[in-house]
């Protein structure tokens, strides 16, 4: 019986250490960014402490109290509404916008200093397809930030280059002008330009917004198979995304609502859009938001139903 009961307790502490391993290994890896109590907005003036918290939030404030820590190789995606500051979180961790308060640190660097470790993929560029630049050329632009001003680019340059777009498997379009390819192909270039930094984070804001659901998942398996040697924090509007491939989620709009967990619960999404949600299914599983009285103008008491429909798989 001893000896039984010694092999059940050996096979428990077993199963308790692979359940404790990935905390442990959470809490040993690095810290990438910090944000910790940020307020960031477009104040034109200097807020007197007194002032009310109302008050400032009418002189602009659009990001309140925000708490983040993106450890490395983590995939945090990040959904919010229109209008809640994704794009300012974007701004304040590219140094083009300053925090009105709290702290902001990059590989424990100042944003100033930290930010050249960030490779950022704006959404789909729209420019003039006529214009003669190749895509050598464009990923190429991605190495000045390694460079000093007017020194020419070497042959460790194009090698990293060369590298970035065969991480991202468009080293055979080399030499193509990227007017002539499609949306995909095009993203894959910005992203390829963005690795030619050589980054630890990869910032992508919406980087599927303009290219179908087939060219979507091709560069969402493309990121996550990148995640393995970068960490990237991802601004999405597809909630596919959000259940699929990254490790961690939150809900922006205005405040950040984040717990470290790849579950989108009705919870965070009734916080961070405002309104309640059900978990309902016809056939393929989705949120849909249930008929509610919008916080702004509850006073009138108008009832809204099914104002917006997220799915996920």
């Amino acid at each position: 019986m001893s000896s039984v009961y010694a092999l059940e307790t050996m096979d428990e502490r077993s199963r308790r250490e692979q359940d404790e391993r990935p905390r442990r290994e959470q809490e040993e890896r690095r810290e990438v960014i910090s944000i910790q109590h940020m307020w960031a907005g477009y104040e034109r003036r200097r807020v007197r402490f007194a002032e009310t918290l109302r008050n400032r939030r009418e002189r602009g404030s659009v990001l309140e109290d925000i708490n983040l820590s993106v450890k490395e190789l983590d995939f945090v995606g990040l959904i919010g509404p229109n209008g809640g500051g994704k794009t300012t979180l974007i701004k304040v961790l590219l140094g083009l916008l300053h925090p009105t308060r709290g702290t902001v640190r990059i590989m424990g660097k100042s944003v100033k200093e930290g930010r050249r470790y960030i490779g950022y993929v704006p959404q789909l560029v729209q420019f003039d397809r006529d214009f003669p630049i190749g895509v050598w050329d464009v990923v190429r632009m991605g190495r000045l930030a390694r460079r000093r001003l007017l020194r020419r680019y070497t042959s460790q340059d194009d090698e990293i280059v060369a590298d970035a777009l065969r991480n991202v498997d468009m080293l055979g379009y080399r030499d193509h002008p990227i007017g002539g390819l499609s949306g995909g192909q095009q993203q894959r270039v910005y992203i390829a330009r963005a690795l030619a930094a050589e980054p630890r984070v990869l910032l992508l804001d919406e980087p599927t917004s303009h290219v179908d659901s087939k060219v979507s998942t091709s560069i969402y398996e493309l990121l996550s198979r990148l995640n393995q040697s970068v960490t990237i924090l991802m601004i999405s509007h597809d909630m596919n995304v959000i259940s699929s491939y990254v490790k961690s989620v939150g809900c922006l709009n205005r405040w950040l609502f984040y717990h470290e967990e790849r579950q989108l619960t009705p919870d965070m999404l009734e916080a961070a859009y405002q309104c309640p949600v059900d978990v309902i299914a016809h056939g393929v599983p989705h949120r849909v938001f249930a008929e509610h009285i919008h916080r702004e103008a509850a006073h009138q008491e108008v009832p809204h139903r099914k104002a917006r429909s997220l799915r996920v798989r």
